[in-house]
């Protein structure tokens, strides 16, 4: 049995408009391919790229760790709160959310019902470790997907925009890595050439 304990009721639930507030995550790892390490394209990227997701209580679908934000706790902690709560991790948590989802969640209450539904911000989480023993352990499963699997896997549609928000977010900055890895090996090339038409006795030049 696990010696830690996760936040249970909602005594301390935060509301806006009527809209529950929900906090939740992404969590996920790039896996590190040595001999391929220096020719990484964009489409090795998403290949390399895996999120994590856990099953939900008394369920086989899986979804993203999430969960209500409340009012001792800021959205950020709240979310990274939920991922070792439900799947076991902590990480890096990336503080600009991959946006605001509005939903009703397939398992609501008649709270949740009554106060039109839930407002969802989820962040990604770059993941640094993973725990072996962890609050809903023994009601959750946990399984690493690439993008292409979860997006298929995933419960809920929110989520799933989630997902594609995130690949979005983490396409873009890996091109910008690249561009600007490759601006710098142009510059370095020139600047190679520079020295070259400096030094004569090292190098020739033809004009």
């Amino acid at each position: 049995m696990s010696v830690l304990s996760s936040r249970t009721g909602r005594d301390r639930q935060r509301y806006d408009n009527n809209f529950r507030l929900v906090s939740g995550c992404i969590p996920y790892r790039l896996i590190k391919d040595e001999e391929t390490e220096e020719d990484t394209t964009s489409v090795d990227f998403v290949n390399k790229l895996e999120v994590l997701m856990v099953s939900s209580p008394n369920r086989h679908d899986l979804v993203f760790p999430k969960g209500g934000w409340e009012d001792d706790e800021t959205v950020l902690e709240a979310a990274s709160r939920e991922a070792m709560e439900e799947a076991g991790v902590k990480g890096i948590l990336r503080e600009v959310p991959l946006g605001v989802w509005e939903f009703r969640s397939k398992s609501s209450s008649l709270e949740d019902e009554c106060f039109g539904g839930c407002k969802g911000y989820m962040f990604a989480l770059d993941v640094t470790e993973e725990l072996e023993d962890w609050p809903e352990r023994e009601n959750r499963e946990r399984k690493w997907l690439n993008v292409k699997e979860a997006l298929e896997l995933c419960r809920y549609e929110w989520m799933q925009r989630a997902l594609e928000e995130f690949l979005r977010v983490m396409e873009e900055e890996e091109e910008g890595k690249l561009r600007t890895e490759e601006e710098e090996t142009v510059q370095d090339s020139s600047n190679k050439l520079e020295e070259c038409q400096i030094d004569p006795w090292h190098c020739f030049v033809v004009n």
